[in-house]
């Protein structure tokens, strides 16, 4: 395990702006609402919850606020039913996109997702036709100011942790996702509730595109990110610094 791999896992999410604040809170309390109606109520006995409710903080959400999705969650029968599905396709210049969403209306959720990649010149496809350009790891975020890169990365080898990367924006550890719940509790246990904490995709390789291509890439992570249903979109993409600033990225 290296301290700084070159793997790019890129998972495309706009950080909670003012402008954007109303949505990101509709998806934590979505979110939350599932992950207590799944499990317990409890954050102690419920990893996924546990994990919502760190997302949630981290977002500046208010402890009323976590509460009342959480209540929402544990009443049998109560409120809106949500369904975790799963949407691939391929974005400008090939690039492979999967979509993760919680919704109540499988119909209006694809029809919105296909219509999203269509308009940014891209396709859905079938399932599975694109999630073997990835693999399913465990994902831990601390910010930087969690630990110095050389506790981070022995904390993260004495776990068990697959890899360990850190830089000026914070450290990411990942892990198989058998072992994802182990490694965030005994991390959280060290260095205290991480900034976010979840099971997602890290490409297996990249691909590098152009400024066009990039232009209409983002504008799909971007529709796609403004859907209420969506929660998270991961991307193998690989852009030049060049043209990020090209395109005020």
């Amino acid at each position: 395990m290296a301290g700084h791999s070159q793997f790019k896992n890129i998972m495309y999410r706009k950080g909670a702006q003012d402008a954007k604040r109303a949505k990101l809170f509709t998806k934590l309390i979505r979110e939350l609402t599932v992950a207590a109606r799944g499990g317990l109520p409890d954050p102690q006995m419920n990893a996924r919850l546990r994990a919502g409710m760190a997302a949630a903080r981290a977002a500046n959400m208010p402890n009323d606020t976590i509460e009342r999705a959480v209540k929402r969650g544990a009443t049998a029968g109560d409120g809106e039913s949500f369904e975790e599905v799963r949407y691939e396709g391929y974005g400008a210049g090939g690039v492979a996109v999967i979509v993760e969403a919680l919704t109540d209306n499988r119909n209006r959720t694809a029809a919105e997702i296909r219509a999203a990649f269509a308009r940014c010149g891209g396709a859905l496809s079938e399932i599975n036709s694109v999630a073997f350009q990835f693999q399913r790891v465990g994902s831990v975020r601390y910010e930087a100011a969690a630990a110095d890169p050389e506790a981070m990365l022995e904390a993260a080898i004495e776990i068990g942790a697959e890899d360990c990367q850190s830089d000026a924006a914070g450290h990411q550890i990942t892990c198989e996702p058998d072992a994802f719940n182990d490694l965030r509790d005994a991390l959280e246990a060290r260095f205290g509730a991480p900034h976010s904490a979840s099971l997602t995709w890290r490409p297996l390789a990249t691909v590098a595109i152009g400024e066009d291509e990039a232009s209409a890439l983002f504008k799909l992570l971007e529709t796609l990110d403004d859907n209420d249903d969506v929660q998270q979109v991961s991307a193998n993409f690989d852009v030049p610094d060049a043209v990020l600033q090209a395109l005020g990225v």
